[in-house]
């Protein structure tokens, strides 16, 4: 059975509160993540644990690194390399490493944007500590052992005030969770501090791919998940409640729309522009359509397809590709039927599950380096026949 899973941003998000929310909702899941989390962990570190407990009256679980036996945490002050490393050296469980690394790379991509380094002089100096790495272990063990999931987050409650950083005070959120959750929802309940974390923001950029899809259904479990700070007149908890996901047919998604208008660039220079800014992350689709401007002036619209959270790098990259000095957008919801990607000797085929029974189309990428029409067209008839 696969679920759909909605995260419920009450208090905030945290790397621990994530992990004792779908523990609480699926306690079978403890096992498993506490041994990938303990296998990331040198001798003396401490013991990653469960603890049971309350958040304004409210039953909740809590996830922490237990006291090493000298009595202190000790900083780690290592990059994204080391960590990966640590990563991947691990006897961890099936798919772990790849979901926790991945969680890493957006954290570690993020300040490099930031800080404007190379990714592998990446210094995690704000999440240095091995409760830190635990966290990221933790949140990629649920993440592979849920792999058939679809995730869903509420609108993140903002904060308020400076957080302090080794670089001095900072206003939250802090640069680096404000670049990861950009395309999320945001909200001011009038409560001050750090509410999401750089950890939080990371787990929620790797799993949730449509922030606000609607979820509902059949209710499997729910579970809390508390952090350290007491809040005031509200509890400081992570709720996850997870559904069956009985969806058929297509999956919806948000998407952004973005257009413009060009009239001063000659037909090579739309052809390059057009392949730069298909080759641009966060592009799903480009149309060129010709039209008829002001004062019959002939015209060309593009429309591009852009995920949400990239749309600051998108525009970027119109301005710098085209002539255009003015854009345009809107949020739109789009339906999309599931597809996969397999090898049929030398050419892929995409397969799209339809309605009425699955569809083949071979890429055209891989047809491009067969040389001559006929022999193409035999390629393809080859690779799409079921």
């Amino acid at each position: 059975m696969n679920l759909a899973i909605r995260l419920d941003a009450v208090g905030g998000v945290a790397g621990d509160m994530f992990v004792a929310a779908m523990v609480d909702a699926l306690p079978d899941l403890r096992g498993r993540v506490q041994g990938d989390a303990a296998a990331v962990l040198p001798p003396g570190t401490g013991t990653p644990v469960f603890e049971p407990g309350t958040s304004a009256g409210l039953h909740c679980l809590r996830f922490r690194l237990s006291a090493p036996a000298d009595g202190h945490h000790h900083q780690v002050h290592t990059g994204f390399p080391d960590m990966v490393a640590r990563i991947e050296a691990a006897p961890l469980s099936q798919g772990t490493a790849a979901h926790a690394t991945a969680i890493l790379r957006h954290l570690a991509e993020a300040e490099a944007a930031i800080h404007h380094v190379p990714l592998d002089e990446v210094h995690f100096h704000e999440i240095g500590d091995w409760d830190s790495l635990v966290d990221v272990t933790a949140a990629g063990s649920v993440a592979a052992a849920l792999g058939g999931a679809r995730w869903s987050v509420s609108a993140l409650p903002r904060g308020d005030g400076l957080v302090h950083t080794r670089h001095g005070l900072l206003p939250v959120p802090a640069p680096a969770t404000a670049r990861l959750l950009e395309g999320f929802t945001w909200r001011d309940d009038g409560i001050a501090g750090e509410r999401v974390t750089p950890t939080g923001a990371a787990i929620l950029r790797h799993l949730v791919q449509a922030p606000e899809a609607r979820v509902g259904g059949r209710l499997q479990a729910t579970g809390t998940g508390a952090g350290t700070r007491e809040l005031p007149g509200q509890p400081n908890i992570l709720r996850a409640a997870l559904f069956e996901d009985t969806a058929e047919g297509a999956d919806e998604e948000d998407i952004l729309v973005l257009c413009f208008e060009i009239d001063d660039m000659t037909a090579e220079e739309f052809g390059i522009a057009a392949d730069r800014l298909c080759g641009t992350p966060g592009v799903r689709d480009l149309v060129l359509i010709p039209a008829i401007g002001k004062k019959g002036r002939p015209v060309h619209t593009l429309r591009l397809l852009v995920e949400p959270g990239q749309r600051e790098l998108v525009a970027e990259a119109c301005f710098a590709e085209t002539s255009t000095i003015g854009l345009r957008w809107q949020a739109a919801r789009r339906a999309v039927l599931p597809r996969t990607i397999s090898d049929a000797g030398s050419v892929r085929v995409k397969t799209v599950i339809r309605p009425s029974g699955p569809s083949r189309k071979a890429e055209n990428d891989d047809l491009s380096r067969i040389a001559g029409l006929e022999a193409r067209r035999a390629a393809k008839r080859a690779a799409e026949e079921p």
